[in-house]
């Protein structure tokens, strides 16, 4: 296998790589090129160069793929940790051992960083290990740490939300019960409600006004580039079946809002946000219940809460699921 790198970000569509997403078990829509196309896009001015690494066979098949960008001698997966909760390569069948050697072997004929800073690898996945054993085997130093928020909460889901709530302890399935009842009682019938082309524009407007409304980093959050970012995601993905903006109202105003991602079998929960005044009813914890009926009847088998360990996302029967950071040093 022979490695070819490029910086021209043409390459996300001449080279792309989307294939090997869908065959790869660590495939996700953060790995897609489309994702990080659109990421270096709006975010890439604040790195040095972006890195596109490929590996093709002898008879220049492409067979895996992974996306750099390197600032001050250090190089990082592409996708800031604050939008882009799994990172890495991808590579097809049988490629990936391959793909990790030379890679690294490829990496130390470069002399263009110092520093290998390489987060969002999932500890039960396979690329952590390679990618560690590819950088050993040139001499560098490794080292594995836990990334920033460095547990992604995750459930399998059954065929039916019956099912999920049956499956669940009787205390989790009594609170998510509790709480929808207390929400209908007490602020009257709520509804649920799923973005369309027509209505995403009005509906990310309030979107982000919510969100703004959060108390400490999260209500700083939706910058205006941020903002830009999350519109461009709605732009792109929406019409392809992979955005979902869900809403969910009383008295016909929208009290809380989630965005997630639909991609091979997993719906992710990328973001949420609700009106603080209705927060001793939890609108936002009934809203994920439906997210995760609305993953189910979509024919979703799993739920992934993403990166950030908060003591909620345990209440729908997630567990534990660490991401890990690995670093890489050149031998001094």
């Amino acid at each position: 296998m022979r490695i070819v790198f490029s910086s021209d970000p043409r390459d996300f569509a001449r080279r792309s790589w989307s294939d090997l997403v869908h065959v790869d078990p660590a495939g996700t829509f953060f790995h897609t090129p489309d994702f990080l196309k659109l990421y270096w896009e709006e975010f890439g001015e604040e790195t040095d160069e972006l890195l596109l690494a490929f590996g093709e066979e002898e008879d220049g098949a492409q067979v895996a793929a992974v996306a750099f960008e390197r600032a001050a001698g250090r190089l990082r997966f592409l996708g800031g940790t604050e939008v882009t909760d799994y990172m890495g390569p991808v590579a097809g069948p049988d490629a990936g051992e391959s793909f990790s050697k030379e890679l690294f072997a490829a990496l130390a004929r470069r002399d263009d960083w110092g520093i290998a800073d390489l987060r969002g690898l999932p500890e039960d996945g396979s690329w952590l290990g390679r990618l560690e054993e590819g950088a050993r085997a040139q001499g560098f130093e490794t080292e594995v740490a836990h990334d920033q928020n460095g547990v992604a909460p995750f459930l399998r889901l059954p065929g039916s939300y019956d099912e999920y709530l049956a499956g669940l302890p009787a205390k989790l399935r009594h609170e998510i019960k509790r709480k929808a009842r207390k929400l209908n009682a007490e602020a009257g019938a709520y509804s649920i409600s799923v973005a369309h082309e027509d209505t995403l524009v009005p509906s990310l407007d309030r979107f982000v006004e919510l969100h703004r409304t959060s108390e400490g980093p999260k209500g700083v959050f939706m910058q205006p580039g941020m903002e830009i970012f999350f519109r461009r995601l709605g732009e792109a993905f929406l019409s392809r079946g992979i955005f979902s903006l869900v809403f969910l109202s009383v008295g016909g105003t929208k009290v809380a809002g989630t965005i997630g991602f639909r991609f091979d079998g997993t719906y992710s929960l990328y973001n949420s946000a609700f009106d603080r005044e209705l927060r001793h009813l939890s609108p936002g914890m009934v809203l994920v219940a439906e997210d995760i009926r609305i993953a189910i009847e979509g024919g979703s088998s799993a739920f992934d809460m993403l990166k950030g360990d908060y003591e909620y996302k345990y209440r729908f029967g997630a567990y534990p699921r660490a991401i890990k950071c690995l670093q890489v040093r050149r031998s001094s």
